[in-house]
């Protein structure tokens, strides 16, 4: 046992920070530096907060929902107050428009809060910036695979709608020309969606600020936030890579109405960041 020179606390022997205060502990200055580390409360974050540029900002998205449920709330309110004169589907669909806009509203305002804890420092682990060509090889690697993914949706969806219209067009008697047609829009607009929506996430993920921040149970890798801290979820896998870059595999999974899913998020890291003691963290954490 040995003592931190910052508070006083106990700390076992090889211990890289103190579990009391975050301090570093004196180490071997010939061995590779650990970034990982409890922040301390005053640390100043401030850097952070003004080079964060949210691609999927949460804050935003609880307001536009929050104007969204008091559009339709005013609607109900002149409805039942008899201001204005409305059909009574258009009512009923109002209030479910502005229940659904509440429940958003409520869920996103949780992930703001939550990354509001990375970005403060309260429950952040590591953080580190990309340089342009990790950012580069990052942003490529994920249009392959999410364009490899919408090929071969693409492909399973063509091949059963060619069967169920083909069925279709050898029995019926009228409109086969029709149902034919029917059948080349649907396949255009899928082919325009597999082919198109890599190429609009590249363009969005080059516009990301390269910033990684890593905590717990949330993680903000390049504009978009993830966590798995929800109800019947979790982190289910995670490991160290260097192919396709050197950083860190991690695999969570949640829970929702057509059952659980499963999320693999990839995620680069400098050099210099001790990978392995960040996922053992991640795993003690997780348990």
């Amino acid at each position: 046992m040995k003592y931190c020179q910052e508070c006083g606390e106990k700390v076992k022997k090889g211990s890289k920070f103190c579990t009391n205060c975050g301090e570093k502990l004196q180490h071997n200055p010939t061995k590779k530096q650990n970034n990982v580390k409890p922040v301390k409360s005053n640390q100043d974050f401030s850097a952070i907060n003004k080079k964060l540029n949210l691609e999927n900002n949460q804050t935003k998205i609880v307001s536009r929902f929050r104007y969204i449920a008091i559009f339709f709330g005013l609607v109900i309110f002149g409805a039942i107050t008899e201001i204005i004169d409305i059909h009574p589907a258009v009512f009923f669909l109002s209030i479910f428009f502005m229940v659904c806009a509440i429940v958003i509203s409520w869920v996103f305002k949780s992930r703001e809060t939550k990354l509001q804890t990375l970005i403060s420092g309260e429950n952040l682990l590591s953080e580190w910036t990309l340089d342009p060509a990790q950012k580069k090889k990052f942003v490529d690697y994920q249009f392959q695979q999410r364009k490899g993914k919408n090929m071969i949706l693409l492909i399973f969806i063509s091949v059963i709608s060619v069967i169920i219209f083909g069925i279709f067009i050898l029995v019926i008697d009228e409109g086969k020309l029709a149902m034919f047609f029917v059948l080349i829009g649907l396949i255009a607009f899928l082919s325009i969606f597999a082919f198109g929506t890599p190429y609009y996430y590249r363009f969005t993920n080059n516009r990301g600020d390269g910033r990684i921040l890593i905590g717990a149970k949330y993680a903000y890798i390049n504009g978009y936030f993830h966590n798995w801290d929800f109800i019947m979820s979790g982190l289910s896998k995670i490991k160290a890579i260097k192919d396709p870059f050197f950083g860190i595999s991690l695999q969570y999974y949640y829970t929702d109405r057509t059952f659980r899913h499963s999320e693999s998020i990839f995620i680069p890291a400098n050099e210099d960041i001790d990978v392995k003691y960040l996922i053992t963290q991640l795993v003690e954490l997780n348990k």
